[in-house]
């Protein structure tokens, strides 16, 4: 009997931008309209930032017009780290979901999009009238969600108090993002557990990179605490490039689907579609 439904976003991305040699246009697009069969509920699927932050991902429009969208029941995010990149992705109709990545640490706020938490507040004022004038939704990433590497203040408390005013600013959807991979069941608990029940009103997500072998008590502490969306990339592929982890991949999304298929919770994913996915994403990403 199925118990509930979750909504599981592909992060191809996060998978892609850190990648030395530049995956062809035409190779994306095609990777792509496959993750887009799967059933997926969103696809982080690219970035409206400057070239020379992320060159991999400088070829996002180009790649949005190729997709066929006309067959999908997945819906489109893309990051971006400033306003005009947000105008830019507000502008193109078949976009959802636009993404800020907004760190509770003010060193990786500045690596990962220039700007100090001050100043990333007004950004994010200003993200949300714009998704509201271009009928978008906004996705803020809380980066450093469980840890902090650059010996500022960091506790589960600093979090909370992140989230809440995010929430007061009027944020629906806030996907906790364990950049550095030092998550752990504690952590996950005592943050979902404490702000799922706090904020009814919003999505709470889990944006967790992991090592291979503690994928799953990551998992099921954000399940059992409410989690119910969930980020992930196929075989663990990336991890960020701003943050120097590039032994810390993404949660694996075929270990997400074996998590819930255990369960026997309601995910969506066509698996076959998957599997055929995975295979191409096996001659896409370098071994």
């Amino acid at each position: 009997m199925i118990q509930t439904s979750i909504d599981i976003v592909e992060c191809p991305r996060d998978a892609m931008q850190g990648l030395y040699d530049f995956i062809p246009t035409e190779q994306k697009i095609a990777y792509l309209q496959d993750l887009l069969e799967v059933g997926f509920h969103t696809l982080d699927f690219g970035s409206f930032v400057s070239p020379k932050a992320i060159p991999q991902l400088r070829d996002t429009e180009a790649v949005l017009k190729g997709l066929d969208l006309s067959d999908t029941k997945t819906q489109l995010l893309a990051i971006v780290a400033n306003l005009r990149g947000a105008k830019a992705a507000a502008q193109q109709e078949a976009i959802n979901f636009l993404g800020y990545p907004f760190s509770v640490s003010e060193i990786f706020q500045k690596r990962n999009t220039n700007k100090s938490i001050k100043e990333s507040q007004e950004l994010v004022k200003q993200l949300l009238d714009l998704s509201s004038n271009s009928s978008k939704d906004l996705v803020v990433y809380v980066s450093m969600g469980f840890g902090n590497p650059y010996r500022e203040s960091w506790s589960v408390d600093i979090v909370e108090d992140f989230c809440s005013a995010l929430v007061d600013m009027g944020v629906k959807t806030l996907s906790l993002s364990d950049t550095i991979g030092t998550s752990n069941p504690e952590s996950i608990e005592h943050l979902f557990g404490k702000l799922i029940p706090a904020f009814p009103q919003v999505e709470f997500g889990a944006h967790l990179h992991t090592h291979a072998h503690n994928w799953r008590e990551k998992v099921e502490a954000a399940y059992a605490e409410g989690c119910r969306r969930f980020d992930g990339a196929i075989k663990g592929y990336g991890g960020c490039p701003m943050a120097d982890d590039d032994l810390i991949g993404n949660m694996p999304t075929e270990k997400l689907l074996s998590f819930f298929n255990e369960q026997k919770v309601d995910h969506g994913v066509d698996m076959l579609a998957f599997e055929s996915a995975y295979n191409r994403a096996l001659s896409v990403f370098p071994a």
